[in-house]
């Protein structure tokens, strides 16, 4: 594959929208793999991969989308 913005070759894909990204545009942030309700103490926890590959350029949705029609 090549990166999405100088065509050279990628090194990982972003793990929010696919693109392919070289080593010089890829970007790292956190990115949540399951949320749940911890009984014992009432509070929502996260499990959270710290350096996920992202390519700098979608913007993830900082919340849910209601999609009513799969209901």
């Amino acid at each position: 594959m090549l990166c999405w913005f100088c065509a050279e070759s990628a090194r990982a894909a972003c793990r929010f929208c696919g693109r392919a990204v070289c080593p010089d545009h890829a970007r790292f942030g956190p990115y949540i793999l399951q949320v749940s309700h911890s009984d014992s103490r009432r509070r929502v926890e996260a499990l959270v991969v710290e350096d996920a590959v992202r390519c700098g350029t979608c913007r993830p949705r900082p919340s849910p989308v209601a999609m009513p029609e799969l209901d």
